[in-house]
C-alpha cells in the first residue's frame, strides 16, 4: 500500500484524470464543431473546409474562448470573493470567526517568496488571483478575436461588408456570448455554496463530514 501511495499516478492522480477528461470533450467539440460549421456552409452555397482551417476560423476560436473566459473569471472571483465573505453553515466558506482558523501546513520546504519576504511574498500570497486574471484577459481577448472573425466570415457569406474589431466589441453579439456564460459560472458558484451546507459528499473535500451539523461553517 505504502509503494502504491508514492507512485506517481497516486500522487497526481486527479490531475490526471481531469487533463484526460479535458482532452476528450475538447476533441470531441472540436469534431462535432467542425462538422456543424460544415453543415452551415453547405447550407449557405459555400463549400466545406478541411479540419486545419476550421481551428483558424472564428466558429472554433469563439466557441473555445468564449467558454475558457467564462471559467478563468468564475474561478478568478470566486478566490478573491472567498478572501472577504463568508457564509454561514456552507463547506465552501472561511470560518465566520477569523480566530477560529488554522493555517494547515504539511511539513516540507517553505517556498522561496515566503522566506524571501517583501515584495516577493507580497507578489507570491496574491499569485493565484493574479494568475486567473492574466488567464481570463488572454481568454477574453481570444473570445473577442474569434468571435469578430465568425461575424465577419457570416457577413462576407451574406454578401455584406465586414466590420472592424471596434464595431464588434460594441455590438450585442459579443456581450450577449460572454453574459450567457458569465451567469451559468456565477450560479454554478452558488450552488456548491448553498448545496454543501445541507447536503453532504462522503470523503470529498468539497463537502463537510457526514455528522457535521448545517450551521456548521468550512469543512
Amino acid at each position: 500500500m505504502t509503494s502504491q501511495r508514492t507512485s506517481f499516478w497516486y500522487r497526481n492522480g486527479l490531475s490526471l484524470v481531469l487533463l484526460g477528461m479535458f482532452l476528450v470533450f475538447f476533441a470531441a467539440q472540436t469534431l462535432t464543431g467542425w462538422r456543424a460549421d460544415n453543415q452551415e456552409r453547405v447550407q449557405q452555397g459555400q463549400p466545406a473546409q478541411p479540419l486545419t482551417t476550421y481551428l483558424q476560423g472564428g466558429h472554433f476560436l469563439s466557441a473555445t474562448f468564449e467558454n475558457w473566459e467564462s471559467e478563468f473569471l468564475q474561478m478568478g472571483m470566486y478566490v478573491l470573493l472567498t478572501v472577504w465573505l463568508r457564509q454561514r453553515g456552507s463547506a465552501e466558506s472561511r470560518e465566520l470567526d477569523p480566530a477560529q482558523e488554522q493555517e494547515r501546513v504539511d511539513p516540507g520546504p517553505t517556498p522561496t517568496p515566503v522566506t524571501k519576504g517583501g515584495v516577493w511574498k507580497w507578489i507570491y500570497a496574491n499569485s493565484l488571483s493574479v494568475a486567473f486574471g492574466v488567464l481570463f484577459l488572454g481568454a477574453f481577448i481570444g473570445h473577442a478575436y474569434g468571435s469578430w472573425l465568425h461575424e465577419n466570415e457570416q457577413r462576407i457569406a451574406q454578401g455584406l461588408a465586414a466590420i472592424p474589431w471596434s464595431t464588434h466589441l460594441g455590438g450585442a453579439q459579443f456581450w450577449f456570448e460572454s453574459m450567457q456564460n458569465w451567469q451559468s459560472e456565477f450560479l454554478a458558484v452558488l450552488s456548491i455554496v448553498v448545496l454543501s451546507i445541507f447536503l453532504r459528499q462522503d470523503k470529498s473535500p468539497e463537502s463537510k463530514a457526514l455528522a457535521a451539523p448545517h450551521g456548521q461553517t468550512g469543512t
